[in-house]
């Protein structure tokens, strides 16, 4: 094993048979894509792609040095990003929506480019730069659950970095995901005021234990009797 943590690639056996062993190593792995980014762009392809541009250079870029990770591709309009680190990973996932946010303040809301994002820790697939494996599936279906302005977090991540950031959690149970066996617990970060404003609603379930959620008006008589 390398000094970097990752198993380092070597050759299986010798001659004409030799294969090479698969490099592999623990990473957070944070995914993001614009909501409704195919929208945005019938309607003003050339200024979403300019904007679109704009937040990864003046935003995203800086953002993800600043916390030591690594862009491994994008993709449209999506992002794929290594760390070495979950609380790095969040800590960054945390401030693209914040700026966002601030960001978006002045834009009607239709024209608004909104990132949702996931984070998982897992083991990932090392292959000339790119990576592979649960580690990067896992994260791409949390991105997808999503909302505009969400960060939904895998269990894992949530261990590394609960009471180590300022932010608050939301616990959405466990999840059936496409093409995983097994359900994963998912949580969401809440926004803190002044930070990216929370979504209307989220697209994962809500835990069964929280059961349905009732809301108590009081009623006043308008009719004749």
């Amino acid at each position: 094993m390398s000094r970097s943590g990752q198993v380092d690639i070597g050759w299986n056996g010798g001659g004409d048979d030799a294969t090479p062993v698969v490099r592999r190593r623990l990473a957070a792995i944070l995914v993001a894509d614009v909501a409704g980014y195919s929208r945005l762009m019938g309607r003003d392809e050339a200024g979403t792609l300019a904007t679109l541009k704009g937040h990864l250079k003046e935003l995203i870029e800086p953002r993800v040095r600043r916390h030591d990770g690594r862009i491994v591709k994008t993709a449209g309009d999506g992002l794929l990003v290594e760390f070495a680190s979950a609380v790095e990973a969040t800590a960054c996932a945390v401030g693209i929506q914040t700026e966002m946010a601030h960001r978006n303040a002045d834009t009607p809301e239709d024209h608004r480019l909104e990132y949702r994002i996931g984070v998982h820790l897992g083991d990932v697939i090392l292959d000339d730069g790119d990576v592979f494996g649960d580690g990067v599936n896992v994260a791409a279906r949390l991105e997808a659950l999503a909302c505009p302005n969400g960060i939904y977090l895998s269990a894992d991540v949530y261990r590394q970095v609960r009471g180590k950031l300022d932010i608050a959690f939301e616990d959405l149970g466990e999840q059936e995901i496409k093409n995983l066996p097994e359900p994963i617990r998912i949580y969401r970060v809440l926004p803190v005021a002044g930070r990216a404003a929370a979504p209307e609603a989220s697209r994962a379930a809500p835990s069964p234990a929280s059961g349905p959620l009732v809301a108590v008006l009081p009623f006043e008589n308008l009719s004749a009797d």
